[in-house]
This record gives structure tokens, sequence and C-alpha cells, in this order.
């Protein structure tokens, strides 16, 4: 049995409940997991979600898994009631299903031994910045799918190497899922929505304008097929400290090797007072 519902909005906290509904849904299902503390940027994936599938399930879990040793997992911010809502504005004629575990047991019982990691992209860029960030994202990522059985899962493509690692493990499994990587929604500023957001000062979101104004920057000298200008820029950028990495990856790979690329990936990391910012922007060549 489910432990709430709320208007259109059914809250499953265990996850012998979330199995025993998922096994009495008929149609297709569209997948929405995030860590909660939900902005634009999430419902607008449950909005595509609910478009192309009969039912919605929309998962709400800090995963631990996830968070270095640095990383303090107690105090990602836990806004259940106000995520509801949100959904809830959604305005729905269809039932969502909001997965949100009572705690990491659900996801992690004491008998499970498995961790999935995909290898080579987890190992560059966020990867060699937290090491273990990837395997504890894919781990938390497949024991989801076991739970939700959906037949689309939608991830936003502002964490654009995260997407690229699990269509990887998805194709690597043969799961029965399709990926469905949505576009970055940003504030009229450019800045692209995060979580992270909310712990800049009005003076920080100003200095984080950098980040999208820089890859909209390589993204236009790239268009006039000029990379080696493209690198030029990215090396003097870089001579300030704020910045963790600015590159060019291949899109599909986001190999180095850019030389026979159609498709590229502008990636950077912006570090403004204690907040990493994370962008991303596709460039494609003619």
């Amino acid at each position: 049995m489910v432990q709430r519902s709320l208007f259109l909005i059914r809250l499953v906290t265990q996850s012998r409940e979330m199995l025993e509904l998922r096994s009495l849904l008929k149609g297709s299902v569209g997948f929405v997991p995030t860590m909660g503390n939900l902005h634009e940027g999430h419902l607008s994936l449950a909005r595509k979600a609910l478009e192309e599938n009969d039912h919605l399930i929309f998962s709400i879990f800090v995963n631990p898994k996830q968070f270095g040793p640095s990383e303090d997992f107690n105090k990602y911010p836990r806004t259940l009631e106000d995520d509801l809502l949100k959904i809830q504005s959604l305005k729905s004629m269809s039932e969502i299903i909001v997965f949100s575990p009572a705690s990491p047991q659900e996801i992690y019982p004491e008998e499970m031994k498995r961790e999935i990691s995909v290898t080579g992209v987890s190992s560059i860029l966020e990867g060699e910045k937290r090491p273990t960030h990837f395997a504890g994202v894919t781990t938390v990522v497949y024991r989801l799918f076991e739970l939700t059985k959906p037949h689309k899962a939608y991830f936003g493509l502002k964490d654009y190497q995260q997407y690229l690692i699990i269509k990887n493990m998805t194709q690597d499994l043969a799961l029965p899922i399709e990926i469905i990587g949505m576009p970055i929604i940003r504030e009229e500023s450019g800045l692209a929505l995060s979580s992270r957001n909310q712990y800049l000062s009005d003076k920080e979101r100003e200095e984080g304008l950098l980040l999208s104004k820089t890859l909209n920057q390589i993204k236009e000298i790239l268009q006039k097929k000029n990379t080696v200008e493209a690198q030029s820029f990215i090396d003097e950028s870089l001579k300030d400290p704020r910045w963790d990495y600015l590159e060019i990856r291949d899109a599909e790979t986001l190999s180095s090797d850019i030389q026979n690329s159609k498709k590229l990936t502008l990636l950077g990391v912006l570090k403004i007072g204690s907040v990493r910012l994370l962008d991303n922007m596709q460039v494609e060549l003619e």
C-alpha cells in the first residue's frame, strides 16, 4: 500500500511499495530521477515525460553514494513539501507517482553488494575532479531503474557528462529504456538553472555569468572554423584561477581529439566562492 496521496500526486516511500505499484501500471512509464530541491529545469523534464507517456514516476532521493569525502551529504537541502507543491503545479490530469525513499536502505539494502560503473568517460573532467562521483550516480540510477522499470528516462543536458555515462550504462547492460536528454533551462541572464545557484549572493550571481558568456564566445569562434583561435582563447581564460576546467570535446565520446568531429561540446566549471558552477554548450560544425 502507498503511504500518502496529495491530490493527483501519490507519494511512495518504500521500495516494496514502489514495486507493487509499478506492477499495476498499464501503458508507458516515463521516469524523472532527481535529488529534490526542484527548479524549472526539473519541471521541464516532468512536462516532457507527461507529454510522451501514460504515467510519470518522479523520484526524490539525496544519494549518499555520489558525495565525496569533502562534500557534505548532510547539508544538501531536503525540501520535500515544497517539491510536492511544485510537482502539483504541473496540473497533470493523470496521477504522478513521487518515489521519495524514507531512507538510503530502501535503495541500498544491507545485502546489496553491487556497484555499477562505466569505464573511460567516467574518469575525465568531472570524474577526474570527483573520482567516486559517477560510480555513485550510475549505481543509484541503475537501482532506480530496477524499481521503476521505465520505458523512457529524462535527464537534463546541463550535466552532459552524466547524461552520456547513463546512456552508455543503459546500452552496455542492454536495458530496455530510452534515455532522453533535455535542453538546459536558463535564467534571462544566461545563467543555467541549478540547485547550487541558491548559495550565490547577488554579486556572485553576476560573477557567475562569466561561465555562459565564455562558452558563448568559444562557440562563436568555433563556428568560424577556427579551433586554434578557440584554444588560444581558452588558454587565456584559464589564467583566471576561478576556472576548474574549460574544454572542447567531441560531443558523442567526450574525446579531446576533435580533429574529425562534426559535433562538439564545450564544458566548463567556474568556482564562485564555495560554489562550483557547471555548464556546457553544443556546437555543430558544417
